[in-house]
């Protein structure tokens, strides 16, 4: 079973916050976060919160079951644009040029790699069931 966390209006870049994104697209948890922990971008420690809540949200859905037997892995991770601040810099002969404070959303879903073959069976048959 899956876990989503998000983080809202993060004061960087969306293309910069891609770059954190894409280096632990797919990737184990634990590999996920070492990675994260030792990158010299802005955006890594944020990241690494973000992940940290997501295995925290799963450990609350699925109290019975250990994180490290479960063997997590970030399943997607996708930035959205967020709003603009827009300002304005004086520019020379009496010109201002825009500058444009881009935010972003983040959205980081956790899920377990040992799904047995049962619980995939049994979540299909019950949304057969409910569409019907």
């Amino acid at each position: 079973m899956e876990a989503v966390a998000k983080l809202n209006n993060c004061p960087i870049a969306p293309r910069k916050m891609m770059l954190v994104a894409d280096a632990v697209r797919g990737a184990q948890v634990i590999d996920a976060l070492n990675t994260l922990r030792f990158a010299q971008k802005a955006g890594a420690p944020l990241v690494e919160k973000l992940i940290l809540s997501a295995v925290a949200n799963w450990e609350a859905k699925n109290p019975d079951e250990s994180v490290e037997d479960a063997d997590l892995y970030v399943k997607t991770i996708f930035v959205t644009g967020g709003r603009q601040l827009k300002r304005f810099r004086p520019a020379p002969q009496g010109r201002a040029h825009r500058i444009r404070k881009r935010s972003n959303h983040v959205t980081v879903v956790v899920d377990a790699r040992n799904t047995s073959l049962i619980d995939v069976v049994a979540e299909d048959t019950e949304s057969n069931e409910s569409d019907n």
